[in-house]
C-alpha cells in the first residue's frame, strides 16, 4: 500500500519551522543589540560621572591653593585615571570637549604656580572651567540620549565668579 505524502502539510509545517527559526535568531540578534547598547549607555554615565567627580575635586584643590598663595595638593592619579577611561566610552564630541576641559585644568594648574597671581586671572580660568564643563555636560547629555536638550546653565562645579570674588586678591599676590 503506498502512502501519499500530503505536501500541502509538509511544505506548509516546514515553512512554520522556517518562521519560527528565523524569528528566534532575528529576535535573538536584536535583543543582543539592544542589551549592547544599555551596557555602553551604563559604561557611560558612569564614567562621564567619574570624570565629573575627578574634576570637580581638581578644581576646588586649585582654587584652594590659588585664594590661599599656596602650591596646589593634587594626586593626579584619579584625573588621569578617568580621562583614560572617557577614552574607552566616549564619542569623539564627548572626547573632544574633556579635552577641552582637561587643556583649561591645566592652565589653571599653571597659573597657581606662578607668581604674582591676580584676580582677574583667578575670574577667567574660573570662568574657562565652568564653561569647559557645560560644554562636556552637554555633549554627554547628548551622547546619553540625543532627546536631551542641551541646559543653558552650570550645576556644581567652578563656583559663579560672585561667590569667589570676596576671597579673591585685591591686588597682585605674590609668592
Amino acid at each position: 500500500m503506498a502512502l501519499t505524502v500530503p505536501w500541502e502539510i509538509v511544505i506548509s509545517t516546514a515553512g512554520g519551522v522556517a518562521a519560527t527559526v528565523v524569528g528566534v535568531f532575528a529576535g535573538g540578534v536584536v535583543g543582543r543589540r539592544g542589551q549592547n547598547e544599555q551596557w555602553v549607555r551604563d559604561n557611560r554615565t558612569a564614567t562621564y560621572a567619574t570624570f565629573l567627580r575627578e574634576f570637580v575635586a581638581v578644581e576646588i584643590e586649585l582654587r584652594t591653593a590659588f585664594l590661599a598663595d599656596r602650591p596646589h595638593r593634587l594626586d593626579w592619579a584619579p584625573w588621569n585615571a578617568a580621562l583614560v577611561a572617557l577614552s574607552l566610552v566616549a564619542t569623539r564630541e564627548v572626547a573632544a570637549a574633556a579635552a577641552e576641559l582637561t587643556s583649561t585644568v591645566g592652565h589653571f594648574a599653571e597659573l597657581v604656580v606662578r607668581s604674582p597671581k591676580t584676580r582677574e586671572e583667578l575670574r577667567e580660568a574660573q570662568e574657562a572651567l565652568a564653561a569647559g564643563q557645560l560644554r562636556f555636560v552637554n555633549a554627554a547629555r547628548v551622547s546619553l540620549d540625543g532627546s536631551q536638550a542641551p541646559l543653558d546653565w552650570q550645576l556644581g562645579g567652578p563656583p559663579a565668579w560672585a561667590e569667589t570674588e570676596p576671597y579673591a586678591p585685591d591686588s597682585d599676590v605674590t609668592a
